[in-house]
């Protein structure tokens, strides 16, 4: 295997995904690629993937890496971070058996996963599931006890210039199968109206399908400035100090925005602003739910979201999965009643008038020569 191609990095797999080129070769620094990263790299049509990390620690069974293998990517994997300290946005670079050349010198190596080498470190990971499962219970509860407030009315909802009172409301993710899902809510968005909020880059999935969101929120690391700009409100998720460093950004834009400070998440303050602010329903859709999910996204244990869920339970409608719910087929026998069902009356029209009753007869005697013949 060899690739020679121009080389872009970035220390967050989701932003490099939106600037990189066909055909280029994706450096990053990825501990466990999750599914969205994968799949965010396979539109962007990259030749290959270098990784100063492990794309599958061991320690549960992300589908990041087999995803791209499926689709023919193989990744340099674990080449650590001299290189990819020593390698340069649009450098040009061979790689060769697993070596990264510069100009005809190696600059290091990694280990070459194609769809058998990430089948293998696949399956020991999930041998690992059970002591990873115990360890995340542990934590979502340890941190429960710290987050109580979330649901006990100790966090302060920040004042919002959205009304929410008696309103439905789409909370976009862009999780795990969020396009598809999105796609099979399309009718349920026309005919409803809800209030679409976005987090972070579920606002950009909102534009792809031609809705600009109500609301973002989040802490802005993964939204366009484009989704930025079309918002009604933007709400920038703060940490419990104050401290909100994605604020800077939106303000560079010379936008407005208000800050939520909580320990939760991002779709978690979204969900419980909107239930707090008298929703009549919310509908998640791509939110993380399990344990890969929030593996996947770094964190220890789901308190936050856990205690929010069993908060706003009763107006909460997960939309995750939707588009496996049912899948209509117009199958051919429906077809040909619809067809006989429309000529029927054209037929008895036919008949009955005296032109109708003379071309008819004109086809019967036409038939009986052509079966003479």
């Amino acid at each position: 295997m060899r690739v020679e191609a121009k080389l872009k990095k970035d220390r967050k797999t989701k932003k490099l995904a939106k600037r990189i080129g066909s055909g280029e070769i994706a450096l990053i620094n990825h501990v466990d690629i999750d599914e969205v990263a994968a799949k965010s790299l396979i539109e962007a049509k990259i030749s290959l993937v270098i990784n100063a990390a492990e794309s599958i620690s061991g320690r549960y069974p992300n589908v990041g890496p087999t995803i791209l293998s499926r689709n023919k990517i193989i990744i340099i994997d674990n080449v650590g971070m001299d290189v990819f300290d020593s390698l340069n946005e649009d450098d040009i670079v061979v790689v060769e058996d697993g070596k990264i050349y510069r100009n005809e010198v190696e600059i290091g190596s990694g280990e070459v996963l194609d769809e058998e080498a990430v089948s293998i470190k696949t399956k020991l990971a999930y041998e690992n599931i059970e002591a990873e499962l115990d360890r995340f219970i542990d934590n979502t509860i340890e941190y429960a006890k710290k987050e109580k407030g979330l649901i006990l009315g100790e966090t302060k909802i920040p004042d919002m210039k959205t009304n929410y009172a008696g309103k439905q409301v789409l909370v976009v993710v862009r999780g795990h199968n969020y396009k598809a899902d999105l796609e099979a809510m399309l009718l349920y968005i026309e005919e409803m109206k809800p209030i679409l909020v976005g987090v972070d880059g579920g606002a950009d999935a909102l534009l792809e399908f031609g809705y600009k969101p109500d609301v973002i929120v989040g802490d802005m690391d993964s939204v366009s400035d484009e989704a930025l700009r079309s918002a009604k409100e933007i709400v920038v998720h703060a940490y419990v100090d104050g401290r909100a460093p994605g604020l800077k950004r939106v303000t560079d834009l010379g936008l407005e925005a208000i800050t939520f400070p909580s320990l939760g998440t991002s779709e978690d303050i979204a969900m419980l602003a909107a239930y707090e602010r008298g929703a009549k329903l919310i509908v998640a859709l791509g939110t993380h739910s399990n344990m890969i999910d929030f593996l996947e996204k770094g964190r220890k244990g789901m308190s936050s979201t856990f205690l929010v869920r069993l908060k706003i339970g009763s107006k909460l409608v997960d939309a995750r999965g939707v588009s496996m719910l049912y899948n209509s087929r117009l199958k051919l026998k429906y077809i040909i009643s619809l067809i006989l069902t429309a000529l029927f009356p054209i037929i008895i029209i036919v008949a009955l008038s005296p032109k109708g009753q003379t071309f008819l007869q004109l086809i019967q005697i036409k038939l009986k020569l052509l079966l003479q013949m």
